[in-house]
């Protein structure tokens, strides 16, 4: 069985990374959204340039808005997004 999860990016952070969507594979270690995006930040110049960026960072696991404590699992759609403004 496949361990992989799909990671949507919106918004500015999507224009940032030149792309929508990365599949990325599970690591054993790999339990919480914050651990996937750390340890993809480290392989990825272009994910850690964009997540580096001023603000805050929004997440949502299988469309349920969560946290970067939230645990992933495999097959789980993980959205990246910046925080949301008004005007």
């Amino acid at each position: 069985m496949s361990a992989d999860v799909t990671v949507l990016y919106f918004a500015a952070l999507r224009e940032r990374m030149g792309r929508s969507r990365d599949i990325l594979t599970l690591s054993e270690n790999t339990r919480t959204v914050g651990a996937l995006l750390m340890e993809r930040r480290k392989v990825d110049p272009t994910l850690d340039a964009a997540l580096s960026g001023p603000g805050t960072l929004r997440v949502a696991v299988n469309r349920q808005l969560s946290d970067l404590s939230a645990p992933v699992q495999a097959g789980d759609e993980v959205a990246v997004f910046p925080p949301m403004t008004g005007g």
